[in-house]
């Protein structure tokens, strides 16, 4: 199922290739993220066109709409949005997170109140896995507990312990045709727990493995901490997931920390206000400046967005509400994260990946926000 085929001498960097039923993916890969069945502004063909090898989609939301009645007239989850490659399907773990104040958690799962009407919902291990199986992902993660990364240690236990359970649970359950399940390890910024959590995990032999818990609100260092704390204790031979990140800079120093795979809403959702990611930071397409500018987004990118339209016209289009404004730079950062997943790739093959990390790191410049944490955890 993975293949590793080459380590870097420089880091912990890899480079390997996850085979499925629908299809193979390099890695190290990003994933766009298709929440509700759709990558937000973009269709499948323009997914394709970037070189997207696969994408995810929710298993809380899906099922709440459309639900499961509906994807199953339609066949499965590919054949209703027309994917015809990997789908990774997220267990709705994440849910227990973001949804926290319309959730009870219990001893067999958790117990929602729907976002949309209020009505009952109960997601645990049996009822997340057979989800999963009627959607026919390729890949299902484990129903996990994702706790925020500032939880008394107490309540941290408890979740990771919950997790466990959770995963052994998940394991018997029956799957779809060769889907392949994921575990998820959490214990937040602390080592011992996510060693502990890590090493159960890998006992019960998944098909991979992913470091879940991060990208909750901490600082950056404590992103990068918590990467640390679990990755040495996954096996090489399984595929590696850091969940829900992260920002250009950040996806290339966690592949040098051993993560394989990547999702990160980002794209498409700072797209939506205008922002535009490139290889040197962050950008407001709307921003004055760009108001007579008539370079791309970013000079020398193949983007089909860069390709035909300039800076003051996406400002233009953004700043007057047309689609067509957030689509292109939804098309234009999608692109960007692919193409620096290409690059690294590239890079690890040719045995240049150090060189490729220090220049990207010297020239991305991050937000404010990410400086400042790393300032004070100096």
């Amino acid at each position: 199922m993975f293949e590793l085929l080459k380590n870097d001498p420089s880091s912990r960097a890899r480079l390997g290739r996850l085979t499925t039923t629908r299809g193979v993916i390099d890695t190290p890969t990003f994933m766009p993220v298709g929440t509700q069945g759709s990558v937000k502004a973009l269709d499948p063909r323009e997914l394709c066109e970037m070189g997207t090898q696969i994408i995810l989609g929710n298993t809380y939301h899906l099922h709440i709409r459309p639900g499961l009645d509906i994807i199953t007239a339609a066949g499965d989850l590919h054949k209703f949005i027309n994917w015809p490659l990997p789908i990774l399907t997220d267990s709705g773990g994440f849910q227990v997170f973001s949804l926290a104040k319309i959730r009870k958690i219990k001893a067999h799962g958790v117990e929602f109140r729907s976002h949309l009407d209020g009505s009952l919902l109960f997601l645990g291990p049996k009822e997340a896995m057979n989800i999963q199986r009627v959607l026919g992902s390729d890949i299902a993660m484990v129903f996990d507990e994702c706790p925020p990364h500032n939880a008394p240690k107490r309540e941290m236990r408890d979740a990771v312990e919950r997790t466990m359970r959770w995963a052994l649970e998940c394991r018997e359950q029956p799957r779809a045709a060769g889907q392949m399940v994921f575990g998820i390890a959490q214990g937040g910024s602390d080592a011992t727990l996510r060693e502990e959590c890590a090493k159960a995990l890998v006992a019960m032999d998944f098909d991979g493995y992913a470091i879940g818990g991060v990208s909750v609100g901490e600082p950056e260092p404590e992103m990068m901490k918590a990467v640390e704390y679990t990755e040495p204790f996954l096996p090489a031979n399984k595929a590696r997931y850091a969940m829900g990140l992260g920002t250009p800079a950040q996806m290339v120093e966690l592949v040098a920390r051993g993560v394989d795979m990547f999702d990160c809403v980002l794209p498409t959702r700072v797209a939506r206000n205008g922002t535009a990611f490139t290889t040197r930071g962050t950008i407001s397409i709307k921003a004055g400046f760009n108001k007579a500018d008539f370079r791309p987004i970013e000079e020398g990118c193949d983007c089909y967005a860069c390709k035909n339209f300039t800076r003051a016209y996406l400002r233009h289009l953004l700043n007057v509400g047309e689609i067509l404004g957030l689509r292109m730079v939804s098309v234009h950062n999608s692109h960007m994260y692919l193409k620096v997943m290409k690059d690294v790739r590239a890079a690890l093959a040719a045995g240049t990946f150090a060189e490729f990390r220090r220049e990207f790191a010297a020239n991305y410049v991050p937000s404010q926000k990410i400086l400042k944490a790393r300032e004070e955890s100096r």
